[in-house]
């Protein structure tokens, strides 16, 4: 079953915000609220007036899974929000590497050179999906001095885009 992946917007907040927060909490017991995240709640603002994106991955209409952009520079941006439901997850779907492709074609497309991303240690698979795709850790201290720092990261990680090519 393939998924549709569309940008989405506020409009899909509140679908948004309990996927998120149930793989969060529930799943990986990470202490963060809605309040620590309040780009969720304006979701075209937060990521849409800088340049960036949000999108989601559907199937049967259902919210399966999420992807966003926050453009920090000109060249330069920062996936958050990458949430993928359990049942979906895994090569069987790939819904996971389908949201990332689509990411960085909008990148591409966009001339954003360098991605970023901050996550939490606990998440191993996340990582271990990043670095299948080219991403290299980096030191917290290496991060653009624009990067927008999440408080509970604690692992970060750079793709130049330009040398994938």
């Amino acid at each position: 079953m393939k998924p549709d992946i569309i940008p989405i917007e506020n409009q899909h907040a509140d679908t948004v915000i309990d996927l998120v927060l149930n793989i969060q909490q529930k799943e990986f017991n990470i202490a963060i609220t809605l309040q620590d995240q309040p780009d969720l709640l304006d979701i075209k603002n937060f990521y849409y007036a800088s340049g960036g994106r949000f999108w989601g991955a559907f199937i049967n209409e259902e919210l399966v899974g999420t992807i966003a952009l926050i453009k920090f520079d000109e060249h330069a941006a920062a996936i958050r929000k990458m949430f993928v439901k359990k049942e979906y997850r895994g090569k069987e779907f790939s819904i996971a590497q389908k949201l990332l492709e689509t990411l960085i074609q909008y990148c591409t497309e966009n001339e954003i050179d360098d991605l970023y991303l901050g996550t939490v240690s606990i998440l191993e698979a996340a990582l271990r999906f990043y670095e299948r795709n080219h991403f290299v850790r980096i030191e917290k201290g290496l991060l653009p001095e624009a990067f927008p720092l999440m408080s509970a990261d604690n692992v970060f990680c750079h793709l130049n885009l330009k040398e994938q090519k």
